[in-house]
């Protein structure tokens, strides 16, 4: 690894660590969730009535262990529900409540973090993510990991 190479790679770091406390600092006070919380509440949502913890999991590149702790938690707090499956009695879905619902709307939309890439233009928004999709990929794939959820 270069020195460039180090620099870029700390820069991300930085600039991740730093995005990400915005955003966990806004969920926290407005809205009682951790950004981790959040993430499982988008996700859920995006795979619908076929969401596990395990396939939560995957698309959060976590341990399962620790995604049913997550969601052990959310369920306390009313955010989700787990319920067995109908088929499989085995298997565990998971779906939003209506509580989780409102609070993902209502902090979708008031994203504290968007003013920081808001400012870039449509243009270099598209181009930044092109790379980091790549980089993305490129360290799932030294990971051994084949999946790749098309998360926007």
């Amino acid at each position: 690894m270069t020195d460039q190479d180090r620099r870029l790679v700390v820069l991300l770091r930085l600039t991740t660590d730093a995005i990400v406390k915005v955003r966990r600092k806004e969920l926290r006070r407005k809205y009682g969730v951790s950004i981790e919380e959040w993430g499982a509440l988008s996700i859920i949502r995006r795979i619908g009535d076929k969401a596990t913890p395990a396939e939560i999991a995957r698309w959060m590149f976590r341990e399962h262990h620790s995604v049913v702790a997550l969601l052990n938690r959310m369920e306390k707090k009313g955010l989700v529900k787990k319920t067995r499956d109908l088929d499989r009695k085995n298997m565990m879905r998971v779906r939003l409540t209506e509580k989780g619902e409102q609070v993902y709307i209502t902090s979708a939309k008031a994203s504290a973090h968007r003013g920081v890439v808001s400012d870039l233009s449509k243009d270099e928004r598209r181009q930044l993510i092109q790379y980091l999709t790549i980089l993305r990929d490129r360290a799932l794939e030294k990971l051994g990991i084949d999946y790749k959820p098309d998360f926007p």
